[in-house]
């Protein structure tokens, strides 16, 4: 409490004084030349950091600082010696070649290292540049800020820092050596990394891909020899890197083709760290190198500042979010996202009706599948009246749920509420591509708008006006049969409250909602290790399967479990959440649960069965609404969620969202009868 309140009277102080006058005492410092620069360097930027997020207030301070230093030849003096005794006294190696590059410990290694280090700190070492900058940024957001200072602000200040030729002072010299260093240790790294197992099996022709990123490191090695002798007075034998950059551009080209590959062979998260802490390592050395060797080519003083100021500003940054998860993930995840994504929008394809034969056919599937989902519905019921224990009962809802789904599956039949999820994936595939002011284009959009809406429409009146005449069926059947009530009054009453759309069936309606989105991702990752580890000619290959069934079918076997594998695990573990929400939200006493359109259709059947059908209009009335919402709770969270991953997956930044929507509304009210019924055949053609 005491250090709390410490705290608050310092922010308390600090708020007093003007942020002007505090920059200014803070370059003033600058003046003694004794001054810790570590400390000179921490006021400065405590001086500059934006109060409550003023980032434009930030901007202000930072250009002051630099008009000041223009203006004030002994202060810049000062300011630029402290600097540069702040950068050469320390470690720099470090910085070059692992600031905003992943480390070698592997992705959840790396994973709980973040985790430890946000929970528990490390303790820095100041001299390392590394870890003085985190001393010096120490706060998690200052990349933000940093970020929004201008391009030209940061090369101004590096313009102001400009000292005489580095090779001309042993100090900086040294400096100069760290990123030689840095260089060839960057390069032998990529030669380790590109000969990996994991890499060469990605790759489309390992024997053109392997020779490159041996020949890097010993192409690194002659370019810093030759420019070690220069800095020893050998001015003939620098070396512009020239050599080495085409060695670099040709490793940047193999991983390119080893990732494009990974979109259609598959891909782990094992192979996307390597390939990402490559392609990163490669980019650092093409860096380092071209500002090395700038004078050597020529390039001007203003674009050798901007360089450089380009790169400190990148590296900066991103050593401010190290110890970010979510930029962790963000790194890693776009190979696999898009993998995961695609396949979804493959399925997705299978879900849209062109034509009048793909309409009926849309409408037997979801029929079908109604008819399982009654059957489904009536075994949960039933599974409920025992009384298990809670974690029977979750296993016992789970078994029934994903089996049934899976059942579903395998038969070809079709679950409305799955569509959403695997359209949003084709219908991202298609904004991405999409330029507005092309009409044709956005018709082409109009079209698959309208072809989703009426494939849905299809999809939900298959699935509701089955399951429940055929609840109703089945529970009248029963009880007939049985010469007494399968479904009590007390649990109708219990499912027709559960449809209230007072209730909390809207919320749980959005859990379901995230399931199915869930679902469509587990559907597409299964699929991705299913070709990635080439499960099918696994399974074909094992000894006792080919003893049992021959080796012929054991392969189509083996390849039907490949092709199917994404499906029915997706389908199994959905049916898995949606059977132990409920019970988990006992175990916790929250109010946690599943509402799905088509078994709560069922549920309507089998509350009428328990009424014995003697129940008020208005109560049906009211069922059928919460039914109404329930369905379309479930559609859009798992259509949103499921764009927004697929467009985030694609980094496709859409913004045309007015446009699109226009065409779209065009073309409801001209041609209103596609968004609900197929295209009309044309006159004397086959209406199959």
């Amino acid at each position: 409490m005491k250090l709390l309140f410490s705290q608050l009277l310092r922010r308390l102080r600090r708020q007093d004084i003007d942020p002007h006058q505090r920059l200014h005492k803070a370059l003033n410092d600058f003046r003694h030349p004794e001054a810790d620069a570590l400390g000179l360097c921490r006021r400065l930027v405590a001086a500059l950091r934006p109060d409550d997020g003023d980032y434009v207030a930030c901007r202000e301070r930072y250009e002051s600082m630099l008009v000041t230093l223009e203006n004030d030849a002994e202060l810049l003096a000062d300011f630029r010696q402290h600097m540069l005794n702040f950068v050469v006294q320390r470690r720099a190696l470090s910085f070059f070649t692992d600031s905003g590059i992943l480390p070698g410990t592997g992705f959840f290694s790396e994973w709980w290292h973040i985790l430890g280090s946000r929970l528990l700190p490390e303790v820095p070492d100041e001299q390392r540049l590394i870890d003085a900058l985190h001393l010096i940024f120490h706060r998690r957001d200052d990349w933000e800020w940093l970020e929004a200072i201008p391009a030209n602000f940061s090369q101004r200040f590096w313009g102001l820092l400009t000292l005489p030729e580095m090779a001309q002072d042993i100090s900086q010299r040294g400096f100069v050596q760290q990123v030689l260093d840095a260089v060839l240790l960057l390069a032998h790294r990529v030669s380790g990394l590109g000969v990996e197992s994991e890499l060469l099996r990605a790759s489309p022709n390992p024997d053109l891909d392997t020779p490159r990123f041996i020949a890097l490191s010993s192409e690194a090695q002659a370019f810093v020899d030759a420019f070690r002798a220069g800095l020893e007075g050998q001015s003939e034998a620098f070396d512009d890197a020239s050599q080495l950059l085409v060695i670099v551009d040709q490793c940047q080209d193999s991983l390119k083709r080893i990732r494009k590959r990974a979109l259609t062979v598959g891909t782990s998260l094992r192979l996307s760290y390597f390939l990402t802490r490559c392609e990163q390592s490669l980019q650092r050395i093409t860096a380092l190198a071209e500002i090395l060797t700038a004078r050597l080519r020529g390039v001007p003083q203003d674009e050798r500042l901007r360089r450089w100021g380009a790169f400190s500003r990148a590296a900066f940054l991103a050593e401010n979010r190290r110890l970010s998860l979510r930029r962790y993930w963000q790194q890693l995840s776009g190979v696999l996202a898009v993998r995961v994504t695609e396949n979804a929008a493959q399925s997705g394809e299978h879900y849209i009706c062109e034509s009048r034969a793909d309409y009926r056919k849309m409408w037997r599937a979801a029929a079908a599948a109604g008819v399982i989902i009654a059957g489904m519905a009536f075994l949960k019921i039933q599974a409920s009246t025992l009384h298990a224990p809670l974690l029977i009962e979750a296993f016992l809802f789970s078994m029934i749920y994903g089996l049934g789904f899976v059942l579903i599956y395998l038969l070809d039949f079709t679950v409305a509420t799955k569509q959403p999820a695997m359209t949003a994936q084709t219908l991202a595939g298609l904004l991405g591509d999409l330029k507005p002011t092309r009409s044709a284009e956005l018709e082409r959009i109009a079209d698959v708008a309208a072809a989703v809406s009426r494939s849905q429409l299809a999809a939900i009146g298959g699935n509701v006006m089955l399951a429940l005449p055929i609840a109703l069926l089945i529970s009248f059947a029963l009880s007939y049969g049985l010469d007494a009530p399968v479904i009590t009054q007390d649990k109708a009453a219990h499912l027709l409250a559960d449809l209230d759309p007072l209730s909390w069936a809207v919320p749980h309606a959005a859990i379901a909602g995230f399931y199915l989105f869930l679902a469509g991702l587990i559907n597409g990752y299964f699929d991705n290790q299913a070709a990635y580890a080439n499960i099918g000619a696994r399974v074909g290959r094992l000894r006792w399967l080919q003893l049992l069934l021959g080796k012929q079918r054991a392969a189509s076997g083996g390849a039907y479990v490949g092709d199917h594998l994404g499906g029915i695990m997706g389908n199994f573990l959905f049916g898995c959440m949606l059977g132990s929400t409920g019970v988990i939200g006992k175990m916790l006493g929250l109010p946690l649960d599943i509402r799905h359109i088509a078994f709560s259709s069922a549920n309507v059947g089998y509350a009428l069965n328990g009424y014995e059908f003697q129940l008020a209009w208005q109560a049906i009335v009211l069922a059928l609404l919460g039914v109404m919402l329930i369905g379309l709770t479930n559609l859009a969270v798992s259509f949103a969620l499921a764009l927004r991953m697929a467009l985030r997956a694609r980094q496709i930044e859409f913004t045309h969202w007015g446009p699109l929507l226009g065409a779209v509304w065009q073309r409801f009210r001209a041609q209103p009868r596609s968004f609900f019924m197929p295209p009309r055949a044309p006159t004397g053609s086959d209406p199959a």
